[in-house]
């Protein structure tokens, strides 16, 4: 089961990666997964909405591509010679770390933690000073080294002595040469001899013309000259080498400095992405707490036109595990399901969500969808066969902490035995205490959630008067089907209509009773779920009932184990002591590891171990009898 593609996730990762400008980080964004532990969220979160603030107050920061940078510099460590064009490029990435660090301290005044990263950055302006000396335009300069400028004042003269003895031999005999140009040939210079005359010049023949009516001949004449000329470029050669090599020796003892510079970049990069795909989708910074509770306002699919998306508002947790939505089709109960999983995703990798303040998200073990018609022609699946499929795997792997989409519940196959299906996989998913969300189109699904504690139902709105989907949800009432009302507003023949209700309702129709009697219904609907919430909140008993002093707990998010040390009082807090020290701590922080009665004898005096030395010895006297020196002292008392 792949939920990063169902629900699109993988979309907002590849739109994400877009955003960064190293390969590195585009590949560590394209693998984001969700965080399990909640202070790593929240703090990834912060980061997120840190870049957001510096990306607002200073524009976009200049990150550097490094493309290649590594391999220069693995070039570099195993004693190879950088080439120019290569250590340009370690020099364009010191001034942009330059440039970095001037932006990320320009930004110390927000406060935010990420800008100090300035300060882990190496400006090395010795080594981009060197570079910029020595290479110009992808060439060494020949101010490099003394050594190479006066070689090339010398291959200057030569190339002066060579010209004016040849344009000399051009000037004088004209009618020898095809032109009255100084050609080149394999970095020699030749003169365009025509073939007649090939005789009339003494020298090398370097080349011919493809027709054979030109020959290139170095004259005798300049032959010391360009022998000359010859040692003067092998002389070169070698000092530019020499030059490059200096170059690379300095890169390489600064190697450390630069691979830091390279993390600081990545993670810059990384961080600044997401802060930048939060902006372009208008999201803000939510909570994500390990809570069993969802409240999303106002919820954008972040993949749909924001002026053609209508918000979701959707809550779920508490003592409502589970929600039934219904509703026509094409009226949004799909894309639904999507938002609300994919939104999770989104806010559990520590990326901002297009939603409205107020909204909270609880952290997942996993997410487990149903969505999509799901048939496999290679495995020559039924669609039917291929939801079941889903469906065992979803069980197989769903605990207490996990998020269950399903769509369409029980489709594809009878309607009888499709809903006797969704029945029992909804109630499994009660006895597996995870949240879940299911769609569906049956009125017996509508009516177990009706009846079952912990699922409510839940609408997509129709407007009645216009005949199209609103795609707004409602919690708390059941979809209605409006085959009837519509085929009337539409103009079906009346005496059709009323076979049709007669088809539909049985002996229980009545002519256009029927029509207003749904609308009587849902109002009904609506005040069961009422009562029924009501009911739950009266009558569940506190969670905080279930602790009792001398209980072993465990204490989240921190993890820790303590101690139950009083009861709880009326706002849900239990007295907790964790290694010496009482603490008032809201009991849906609490999970219990083991209780008094499997720890400790009936009658245990459990002042042993909340009760100080002193205190218990001041206690036994006063037991005994009266003394007048003992005194009990309640320093400790939360």
């Amino acid at each position: 089961m792949n939920t990063t593609n169902i629900l699109e996730f993988d979309i907002i990762l590849e739109k994400l990666a877009d955003f960064a400008l190293t390969e590195k980080s585009k590949t560590k964004l394209l693998q984001l997964e969700p965080f399990l532990n909640e202070r790593e969220c929240r703090d990834k979160m912060q980061e997120t909405t840190s870049a957001v603030r510096i990306l607002n107050s200073m524009g976009t920061p200049p990150i550097a591509s490094m493309t290649e940078l590594d391999k220069i510099l693995q070039l570099a460590e195993k004693g190879g010679m950088l080439l120019p064009d290569q250590l340009t490029i370690v020099c364009s990435f010191l001034i942009s770390c330059k440039r970095m660090k001037n932006y990320l301290n320009r930004s110390a005044f927000l406060n935010e933690n990420i800008s100090a990263y300035g300060d882990a950055f190496y400006t090395l302006d010795m080594v981009s000073d060197e570079i910029n000396h020595a290479i110009r335009n992808s060439t060494v300069n020949e101010e490099a080294s003394p050594e190479l400028k006066a070689i090339r004042r010398k291959i200057e003269h030569v190339h002066s002595s060579v010209k004016v003895k040849l344009e000399n031999m051009l000037q004088g005999h004209k009618e020898w040469f095809e032109s009255g140009y100084i050609s080149m040939r394999n970095g020699r210079f030749v003169l365009p001899v025509k073939s007649k005359f090939k005789n009339q010049v003494p020298g090398t023949v370097m080349d011919t013309s493809k027709t054979g009516g030109t020959f290139f001949i170095e004259p005798s004449s300049i032959g010391k000259l360009q022998g000359e000329l010859a040692l003067l470029q092998i002389q070169e050669d070698n000092e530019i080498r020499k030059i490059l090599y200096t170059l690379t020796a300095l890169v390489d003892s600064h190697i450390q400095e630069l691979k830091i510079n390279i993390e600081c970049m990545e993670t810059l990069d990384f961080i600044f992405a997401k802060a930048k795909l939060s902006m372009d989708m208008n999201a803000i910074p939510v909570p994500v707490t390990t809570q069993r509770k969802m409240l999303i306002k106002q919820g954008r699919h972040p993949l749909l036109a924001e002026n053609s998306c209508v918000p979701l508002d959707f809550q779920i947790g508490n003592d409502v595990r589970g929600i039934v939505i219904t509703g026509p089709n094409t009226g949004g109960k799909t894309v639904s399901l999507k938002t609300i999983g994919l939104l999770s995703l989104m806010a559990q990798c520590g990326l901002h969500v297009p939603v409205a303040e107020g909204s909270i998200f609880c952290m997942y073990s996993n997410i487990l969808c149903d969505i999509g018609d799901g048939q496999s022609i290679s495995e020559n699946l039924s669609t039917f066969s291929a939801h079941i499929t889903s469906i065992i795997d979803i069980l197989e792997n769903v605990s207490e902490e996990s998020l269950v989409l399903l769509d369409e519940l029980g489709s594809g196959t009878d309607p009888a035995e499709g809903m006797g299906i969704a029945v029992s996989i909804l109630a499994e998913l009660i006895e597996k205490h995870c949240l879940f969300v299911a769609t569906t189109h049956y009125p017996e699904i509508k009516e177990f959630a009706e009846n079952t504690d912990g699922i409510i139902n839940a609408r997509m709105e129709f407007d009645r008067e216009s005949l199209k989907p609103l795609y707004k949800m409602q919690i708390g009432a059941a979809g209605q089907s409006c085959a009837l009302y519509i085929a009337q507003r539409l103009g079906f023949p009346a005496h059709m209509l009323i076979r049709a209700e007669k088809e539909a309702y049985g002996k229980n129709a009545e002519p256009d009773g029927n029509l207003h009697k749904k609308e009587k219904e849902e109002k009904k609907s609506k005040l069961r779920v009422h009562n029924k919430i009501k009911k739950e909140i009266i009558a569940a008993p506190s969670r905080s009932e279930n602790f009792h002093i001398g209980d072993s707990v465990k204490v989240y998010p921190q993890k820790l184990v303590g101690i139950i040390c009083k009861e709880a009082n009326e706002k849900g807090e239990l007295g907790v002591q964790i290694k010496g020290e009482k603490k008032l701590i809201n009991h849906k922080r609490i999970e219990l590891i083991a209780s008094a009665s499997e720890l400790y004898p009936a009658d245990y005096d459990f002042s042993i171990i909340f009760d100080t030395k002193a205190n218990r010895k001041a206690r036994h006297n006063l037991n005994r009898k009266f003394d007048p020196n003992s005194i009990i002292e309640y320093n400790d008392e939360i």
